[in-house]
């Protein structure tokens, strides 16, 4: 079992874990952001939901990006199902200009080819 990211402790690309470092580390593991991004976009959603939404990944693999988004306390988890933290919702404000910048990106690339 991985452990979470967990900053001053060490990560992938920092081993004294610098906080961003830590962040990368979790954001940059398979389907984390894609969870976040569903949750906050989509609402509360149970795990079956959640699994729909992630084109049917592995039970296991959902299991894990859940517990450590909950261990950094980027979702929780309720009577309605798996849903954004206050902590996580900023998160995404951070990040969604990037989801503007990544369109132009592949405009760019599209027109250099």
């Amino acid at each position: 079992m991985t452990k979470t990211p967990r900053p001053g402790t060490p990560v992938r690309g920092s081993r004294s874990g610098v906080p961003v470092m830590a962040l990368f580390d979790l954001l940059g593991r398979s389907w984390a952001l894609g969870i976040l991004w569903i949750l906050h976009d989509q609402g509360p959603c149970t795990f079956r939901e959640l699994r729909q939404h992630c084109e049917m990944m592995s039970p296991t693999v959902l299991n894990t990006r859940l517990r450590e988004l909950r261990e950094s306390e980027l979702i929780d988890h309720g009577a309605d199902g798996y849903r954004v933290t206050a902590l996580g919702a900023e998160l995404y404000q951070h990040l969604a200009p990037m989801k503007q910048w990544a369109v132009r990106w592949a405009r760019h690339l599209h027109t250099s080819d």
